[in-house]
């Protein structure tokens, strides 16, 4: 595979100039009330404020969103309008599931490359707590009938053909449209498939906590996460409230297992929970960011996607995506200075650090002589992950990319990769670099 030059024409590297994002919250507690867009608002109105930058330089947003709202189709557009962005920026919204910040960041990077713009913001938010609750199909139907119907008994047949069942709200689906099956589901199989046990999984949770906490007790989080105030505006969050700052393995044995109750490993102590929260990422071509006197966070040395079956081994795209952004990166595993992968469920993750090390795995599911490589768990997900920070869907990338530069320019710079599995079988892998 070639080398991807992610530069410009003019040989310009794509510079990451500094990223946030509000603290994640679990479902129905401190930003309960706040949509999605709301959320993006937010985050992009205090990246604006903080980096001192004349909001009109900013020639393109590219902002996900997973749990779609249909009130706000376009989030991208209306973060431009309501944050005093010029009323001219181009903004469209993307969503690739769990990646879709990587993939919103990317968009604004070639964008960059193709010397359409020289300044965009990427990012994403979701809310699990403000959901679009939909009705049946039946009573869609009626309802549309009902429009429809010219005479009074044409209406009553239609109102008397719905019984109270149709009536319930439906929220949306958390399976896989093509298969019917949860991602709860597929980490089940996939710790089934790939030997990963209960123990390995709550011992993989606790140690995500608890570097995720000692990461907060040092200072470390303070400066990337904004403080918010949601509404009704009587109390502020500064912090991740997820995060177990006293966690013991032994209270993750007492949990039972969520998806399959009898011989099951995955519980919601050792899977990410239902979060709400935003993030955002201000890049620029490298030289604009030096005529403006800025600091640069790091660059983006490579990426890929890659998409895989969805009936088994859904959550293993770290495998198939990482050693295309190596290879276009021009470097091995061994490499990197630093490795987040998302933790969606402990057992994906464990698996997919299992397959990195197969030669069997690499020669026939990836058609490569040899293993991506085996991860030195001194470099892996050295903050904690997704388990313990929470997981809004559109906004984890931005929290990977901007945590992991800013640890790489703690330990003087150097190499690191980010990669996530997502929904419908995707896979993500960046590649970011730190001088």
């Amino acid at each position: 595979m070639s080398r991807q030059d992610v530069k410009t024409r003019s040989g310009e590297r794509i510079a990451i100039v500094s990223g946030l994002r509000t603290p994640f919250a679990r479902q129905s507690t401190e930003f309960g009330k706040v949509p999605a867009v709301d959320l993006g608002k937010m985050v992009v109105s205090e990246l604006l404020s903080r980096t001192d930058i004349d909001p009109a330089l900013v020639e393109q947003v590219v902002y996900g969103q997973v749990v779609q709202m249909p009130a706000a189709p376009n989030i991208a557009r209306e973060i431009v309008l309501g944050t005093g962005m010029n009323i001219g920026t181009d903004a469209y919204s993307v969503t690739r599931a769990c990646a879709t910040s990587f993939q919103a960041s990317v968009n604004v990077a070639e964008s960059i490359m193709a010397g359409a713009i020289d300044i965009g913001i990427a990012g994403g938010a979701d809310s699990s707590s403000v959901l679009p609750i939909g009705v049946s199909k039946k009573l869609a139907a009626g309802l549309l009938a009902l429009s429809k119907a010219k005479t009074l008994s044409k209406k009553i047949k239609i109102a008397r053909s719905l019984s109270l069942k149709d009536l319930a709200p439906v929220p949306p689906a958390v399976a896989e449209y093509s298969t019917g099956l949860s991602m709860g589901q597929t980490a089940e199989q996939m710790a089934k498939s790939y030997g990963i046990t209960r123990q390995e999984q709550d011992e993989l949770a606790h140690r995500s906590h608890s570097l995720a906490s000692k990461a907060w007790q040092e200072g470390k989080i303070r400066d990337e996460v904004m403080t918010a105030f949601p509404e009704p505006y009587k109390q502020w969050i500064d912090q991740d409230n997820n995060i177990r700052h006293d966690s013991s393995i032994e209270s993750y044995a007492k949990l039972r297992p969520a998806f399959d109750r009898k011989f099951g490993t995955v519980t919601a102590a050792n899977s990410t929970p239902l979060t709400d929260g935003a993030g955002a990422i201000l890049l620029m071509r490298e030289g604009r960011a030096k005529e403006l006197g800025l600091d640069v966070l790091g660059y983006i040395r490579s990426y890929a996607f890659s998409a895989i079956q969805v009936e088994y081994d859904l959550l293993m795209g770290p495998s198939f995506a990482t050693p295309m952004a190596l290879d276009r990166a021009g470097i091995e595993l061994a490499d990197l200075d630093l490795i987040e992968m998302h933790e969606a469920f402990a057992a994906q993750t464990l698996a997919n650090v299992k397959m990195f090390a197969s030669d069997k795995f690499a020669q026939q599911k990836l058609g490569r002589s040899k293993a991506i490589g085996e991860i030195d768990m001194d470099k892996f997900n050295v903050l904690g992950s997704s388990i313990a920070y929470g997981h809004p869907f559109a906004a984890t990338g931005a929290r990977m990319m901007v945590q992991t530069l800013r640890e790489l320019k703690r330990r003087g710079g150097g190499l690191a990769l980010n990669t996530a599995c997502a929904a419908g079988g995707l896979g993500a892998a960046m590649i970011l670099e730190v001088e």
